[in-house]
């Protein structure tokens, strides 16, 4: 629509005469003043002759076209027909779940890396909202055609986790039986995290000993250290693949740490002299040539860093999986840092930097006392999941768990995902969890109460009749695949987080206002027709989003 508007006004402009007008069509921002609309600089004359030029040669879809004038210029706005808003809703009732989907990435294939655990230590809040980005990143591909492969990289080998196996061979591997639940197993897990940590701290003689063990974890020797590791393993392993699920992802693949660094280290070695250089027996990347900073990416004892292992990731994905585009999702205190990653390893093969794409999120907080004891420090994601769901339930409690947990997920992911990528975020339980106003919540009780409408009264396109009436439901729908589309071209979820709120306040206004089933009133089955595109655009719109429409709320 935007270029056939785009179209008619240069048609327009060429007919009267108007050299280069430099003139472009956007969408309003502002209902009332029009679909569609375009700035006239004072350096255009009489621009009413645009107008009045458009009137005579108006194609259907438009419904009137107007000026506005105002200093050193004015605005000519676009409204578009009922008609063309009928057949919108015509289309949206035909579409239905693929309404909105696009082919701008069609035949591409799209890597979404996210929700990267540390193995041994608890997967918590800040990997449910890596998972929450990434999640909707990777829906968003998906929706723009593209075939879309998820991994996650789990840390597998580190001195952290050689600390944590130490702990737990103090104890010995046994104690994991006296645990009944997964969850306190993985709680006891991170504990020893903790407690090797401070152990080494405190007593610097133990550090052979855990360099040992790292080492036997780094080269797979059999052993009982190794066997009290895999044990590990498996049960973080298990809660990552079972909490993720809860939140809605599935994982097509895993890279290891352990073979990022192997990698890594190998193509760091290959480039020392060239694109690394060695200084005071470590190798690094002098990252101020690039406007950057220096990083070390072997460090002097000869083992692979962060920055090595990530390299070796970059080379692994796109040998691996070959994709037009590699997307990965971190924490935004790592930006400076992967600059420097990105840019040195695309010196060693520039399609690394080319086709990666950076995003990031920012931390949450949590408001009110009562929310803040219940999690204590930084929870694991169940224990968070859980005390959101019991928010929940004394604000609702005639719903049953499953719909909690589903309402809980949705307040979670609509907080994470309103924010602009980077920013840190609150989560308030009284407004997070409202079914009235900015929540995941009042999306889903929205969507449900279209639905409510909907079981009292049919839907038929033939028996319905134009309406003279355009409302700004119908408005909003038509946006649906440019706001999609928008969030494909940006990577960034949050635009379709406001477009759904708009749409959803349009709706509940328009039913606060309009007895949508009224069999007295002649309007009754365009009604019902605009309810469904309602129901439908929404639907697509929480999916995107990862979240989920219960039936009944």
């Amino acid at each position: 629509m935007q270029e056939k508007l785009q179209k008619l006004i240069e048609e327009a402009c060429h007919s009267l005469g108007i050299q280069n007008p430099g003139i472009k069509v956007r969408r309003t921002e502002i209902l009332k003043m029009g679909d569609y609309t375009t700035f006239m600089g004072s350096s255009i004359q009489d621009p009413q002759k645009i107008v009045d030029y458009i009137e005579r040669k108006k194609p259907e879809f438009i419904g009137r076209v107007m000026y506005a004038s105002i200093n050193n210029g004015g605005f000519i706005n676009f409204y578009l027909s009922p008609n063309y808003y009928f057949n919108k809703t015509k289309q949206i009732l035909e579409e239905g779940e693929n309404y909105g989907r696009s082919e701008i990435h069609k035949g591409k294939k799209i890597l979404v890396e996210h929700s990267s655990p540390n193995l041994f230590k608890p997967f918590h809040i800040g990997h449910v909202m890596n998972n929450t980005i990434g999640e909707s990143i990777n829906r968003f591909a998906r929706f723009s055609g593209a075939e879309v492969e998820t991994i996650s990289y789990p840390s597998d080998v580190s001195l952290g986790i050689g600390k944590a196996v130490w702990a737990l061979m103090q104890d010995g591997v046994e104690k994991l039986n006296e645990f009944k639940t997964e969850e306190e197993k993985l709680n006891y897990l991170g504990n020893c995290y903790v407690v090797g940590t401070k152990a080494m701290e405190e007593d610097s003689s133990l550090e052979p000993r855990i360099r040992e063990i790292t080492k036997i974890i780094y080269e797979h020797t059999e052993s009982p250290e190794y066997e009290a590791y895999k044990i590990g393993k498996e049960i973080n392993l298990s809660y990552f693949k079972s909490i993720t699920k809860s939140l809605g992802s599935n994982f097509d693949d895993f890279i290891y740490e352990s073979e990022a660094g192997k990698e890594g280290e190998k193509l760091v070695r290959e480039n020392t002299g060239k694109i690394f250089e060695e200084s005071e027996g470590a190798v690094v990347y002098k990252g101020e040539q690039d406007g950057l900073h220096t990083r070390v990416f072997i460090n002097k004892e000869g083992y692979p860093t962060y920055e090595a292992k990530d390299v070796g990731l970059l080379s692994l994905k796109f040998s691996r999986y070959n994709p037009d585009l590699s997307i990965f999702i971190t924490d935004h205190e790592q930006s400076e840092y992967f600059k420097v990653v990105v840019t040195a390893a695309g010196k060693i093969n520039p399609i690394w930097k080319e086709k990666t794409i950076h995003r990031t999120h920012g931390r949450m907080s949590f408001k009110g006392q009562k929310m803040s004891s219940r999690l204590g420090g930084v929870p694991i994601a169940s224990t968070l999941i859980q005390a959101v769901a019991e928010e929940v339930k004394e604000k609702s409690p005639e719903s049953s768990e499953e719909i909690q947990n589903m309402i809980a997920i949705s307040a979670l992911k609509f907080t994470i995902l309103k924010s602009m990528a980077g920013k840190n975020i609150n989560f308030d339980p009284d407004t997070s969890l409202s079914f009235e106003g900015d929540s995941g919540p009042y999306l889903q009780y929205s969507t449900v109460r279209s639905g409510s409408v909907l079981e009292k009264g049919h839907v038929a396109m033939q028996d319905c009749k134009q309406t003279e009436t355009i409302t700004d439901v119908e408005k909003y729908l038509d946006r649906f695949p440019e706001v999609a589309e928008q969030c494909i071209s940006l990577w960034e979820p949050h635009h379709m987080v406001g477009y759904l709120l708009d749409l959803a306040q349009a709706f509940n206004s328009w039913y606060g206002r309009v007895k949508i089933i009224d069999p007295e009133n002649k309007d009754m089955p365009y009604n019902l027709a605009i309810t469904r595109a309602f129901q439908i655009t929404m639907k697509n719109g929480l999916y995107l989003l990862g979240i989920q429409t219960p039936e009944k709320m």
